[in-house]
């Protein structure tokens, strides 16, 4: 994990606060059934959390990497998958609480933060008490996202924070299909164009 966010975050995009769920036609191992968090969309490109993918590791295997000090209840959080792109490096999707050294405010509510004292801070419990780490992100290149909605491999809807931090992460895509109205097993994973 370095101390600095390196992402051109100066033009917001329309699907920014928004998620990605992933239609039934996605296959991608590591976007099957997904939820991507929009972090950052604009003419250069997009980038985002996967919310629901979890690896074999937990926050406690990420404190002893780091050689951070942890109280053992913090350590059994789950770690993310965030997305295929960089993927030894950590991120923080959290409620906006405290003031860290590489932060990038999403919302009022949210903010995604690159950066060591962060995870120091979450090791003590002085750090965001809603908070996903995730190693690795999401990223599109300019136009791809959009390309890949036409194409029918993703559905949009406005973020849910009840989602991200509240719903058990493997109920997290029922949840958000819910939101849309669409029983997900329904949908063809063919797509057509008139």
């Amino acid at each position: 994990m370095t101390d600095s966010i390196s992402f051109d975050f100066g033009h917001l995009g329309g699907l920014r606060d928004q998620f990605l769920v992933a239609m039934p036609g996605l296959t991608d191992p590591i976007f099957s059934r997904s939820v991507t968090y929009i972090c950052d969309h604009s003419d250069q490109g997009a980038m985002g959390i996967v919310i629901n993918q979890p690896l074999e590791l937990s926050l406690g295997d990420v404190f002893e990497q780091l050689q951070i000090d942890y109280h053992p209840s913090l350590g059994r959080h789950p770690v993310l998958a965030g997305g295929p792109v960089n993927t030894q490096r950590g991120f923080v999707l959290h409620r906006n609480h405290g003031e860290w050294d590489a932060s990038l405010q999403i919302t009022p509510e949210i903010s995604l933060t690159a950066s060591r004292d962060i995870v120091q801070a979450i090791a003590t419990n002085r750090g965001p008490h809603n908070a996903q780490f995730s190693l690795g992100y999401a990223g599109w290149s300019p136009g791809q996202l959009e390309d890949e909605i036409a194409n029918n491999a993703w559905l949009t809807l406005p973020a849910d924070t009840s989602i991200i931090f509240d719903t058990p992460i493997e109920e997290r895509w029922a949840a958000a299909t819910k939101q849309l109205g669409v029983d997900m097993n329904l949908i063809s994973t063919i797509a057509g164009h008139a």
